[in-house]
């Protein structure tokens, strides 16, 4: 039992490396050849884990020569559009000027129900209002409403924006990010001052501090 117990541990570990070496990338987002590498990876895991005849080398060996592939497909499809067609496809048009493009969805098996499902989740009710609707080749739906079906924006109605940077998380858990006040040009006495501000004796008490983009600091503390 025991030797299972290390022998999927291990494995797992394994497995994890392998799929961390592909990158980092969503399920949603893999193409057809990452996906299917993944899953045989997944299930080269498992097998090594039942078959304990095998000794964890033949499992390890056969996992790392698929996520070695997998890297070098993806390596040489950066150089040449040919192979990026054949190992990911190709975008395809299903809408366009708010017109079906049925040829289009008969080709790529796409459903006029799963449209209007992804349409719908963008908040758009007509085909009529889409300018443009593209299959990507991770089978996510990118659409294009036409512009008077568009939202405005500041930059419609020429209002002048401040730039807003992103917020620094400076302690999570009880742990101060070093590196978040290095880049802030803030140091732990800083910090340690702001928390006694607050009447916060510790590090410790605080769930989470961040420093927002126009300077003010939240603090969210384990009691609360």
């Amino acid at each position: 039992m025991s030797n299972l117990f290390l022998r999927t541990v291990y494995i797992y570990f394994i497995t994890l490396t392998a799929i961390r070496l592909m990158g980092k990338r969503e399920v949603g987002e893999l193409s057809p050849f990452d996906l299917v590498v993944s899953l045989m990876i997944a299930e080269l895991g498992v097998i090594v884990i039942e078959e304990r005849s095998l000794t964890l080398w033949q499992g390890i060996l056969p996992i790392f020569t698929l996520a070695g592939i997998e890297i070098l497909m993806s390596y040489l499809s950066l150089k040449s559009n040919f192979l990026r067609r054949i190992l990911n496809g190709r975008p395809v048009i299903l809408i366009k000027n708010g017109e079906l493009m049925k040829g289009e969805m008969k080709k790529s098996r796409y459903n006029i129900h799963d449209l209007m499902r992804q349409l719908r989740k963008e908040g758009i009710f007509e085909v009529s209002d889409v300018e443009f609707a593209i299959l990507e080749t991770s089978g996510e739906l990118s659409i294009l409403p036409k512009s008077q079906k568009r939202g405005l924006t500041p930059e419609h109605l020429h209002i002048p924006t401040e730039y807003e940077g992103l917020s620094l998380t400076l302690i999570a858990d009880g742990e101060i990010d070093y590196n978040a006040l290095n880049n802030a040009g803030l140091d732990e006495e800083w910090l340690l001052k702001e928390l006694r501000k607050r009447e916060i004796n510790s590090p410790k008490d605080v769930l989470l501090a961040t420093l927002e983009s126009d300077g003010n600091i939240y603090i969210s503390t384990n009691e609360e």
